[in-house]
């Protein structure tokens, strides 16, 4: 149980709430949805049945699901994970953390929560796993960090993979100051790391790194640039298996007149027209290059692939 349900708000909490308004960059709180867009940043997303789930940062203090049934209309679902409620967060000896970037998957008859845990400065970031009943929780952290950052590594954006081909479940991880991809082979529990498995570098990588399978064909996509100005964007490049090597394919998503520093994005097949979608987050109403303050939306709009599966560069004027 939350300190907030409990019925009060700590002055550990009330410190951690400061720095998590700072390192959330100002995304919104109570968000209401309006058609295909809410408040938020850094959504993955994931299918059960004919329900889509999108997981985004929220607070920092919290993380929650949204659904929808259409694409169109989008209900609040949780919270998942309360900071709270990670026995955990403090052995790092920082005197505050914040929650971002989460990722939901389906494996075992339950599923499981990975989320970055920070600051990255002074003390390294690092990733949690919690484990839930159903895609909107609850959910129980599974006790202690599934990896850590540190010499030049950022352990943020965790997004895990089960590759239908082989049955691996593969962690991507890393990005932001550190600007590396690392990837691991979780154990059969999905709360343990079996092993490091060698990665190249994609070029352009920043952070945020999602990958899915199309046809046989494996596209491991990206964020690159500064996430609060409107040099975000995101690249892609493919391969024949889930760990490389790549093939680069260039800018998928990138800001134009209206719409700014669109990123840290991930790809759903949509159980109510087939199609491939993207779910991504970007600045609205800015007229510069940045850097921006204020709410991110998300967003989502279906892609479309050519004859020789490339993914054509999303249209966000449409």
């Amino acid at each position: 149980m939350s300190n907030i349900e409990a019925g009060g708000v700590t002055a550990k909490r009330t410190k951690r709430m400061l720095l998590a308004a700072v390192m959330a960059a100002g995304i919104a709180g109570a968000a209401q949805a309006r058609d295909s867009v809410f408040d938020g940043a850094d959504p993955s997303a994931m299918v059960v049945d004919d329900t889509v789930y999108l997981y985004p940062t929220h607070d920092g203090e919290t993380l929650s699901a949204w659904a929808s049934d259409d694409l169109e209309h989008w209900r609040r679902e949780g919270p998942l994970l309360d900071i709270a409620d990670i026995d955990w967060i403090d052995d790092d000896g920082a005197r505050f953390h914040a929650l971002w970037a989460p990722d939901m998957v389906a494996a075992n008859g339950k599923y499981f929560f990975y989320y970055a845990v920070g600051p990255q400065n002074p003390t390294p970031s690092r990733i949690g796993v919690a484990i839930c009943d159903t895609p909107t929780g609850p959910c129980r952290d599974s006790g202690k960090p599934l990896v850590g950052g540190g010499d030049g590594f950022e352990a943020i954006d965790p997004m895990v993979y089960v590759d239908p081909a082989s049955g691996r479940r593969l962690l991507y991880a890393g990005g932001s100051a550190g600007s590396t991809l690392r990837l691991w082979e979780l154990a059969d529990d999905m709360v343990t790391v079996a092993r490091r498995v060698p990665v190249n570098q994609p070029p352009h990588f920043t952070e945020g790194a999602f990958m899915h399978r199309r046809d046989g064909r494996y596209y491991l996509s990206y964020s690159h640039g500064r996430y609060n100005d409107a040099s975000y964007q995101v690249h892609y490049a493919t391969a024949d298996s889930p760990t490389g090597p790549w093939r680069y394919q260039g800018v998928l998503l990138k800001s134009d007149d209206r719409y700014k520093g669109p990123g840290h994005h991930a790809f759903f097949k949509s159980p109510i027209d087939g199609r491939w979608w993207i779910a991504y987050h970007r600045w609205e109403d800015k007229d510069d290059d940045g850097p921006y303050r204020g709410s991110r939306r998300v967003v989502v709009q279906p892609i479309e692939y050519d004859a020789a599966g490339r993914i054509t560069p999303v249209d966000m004027e449409r």
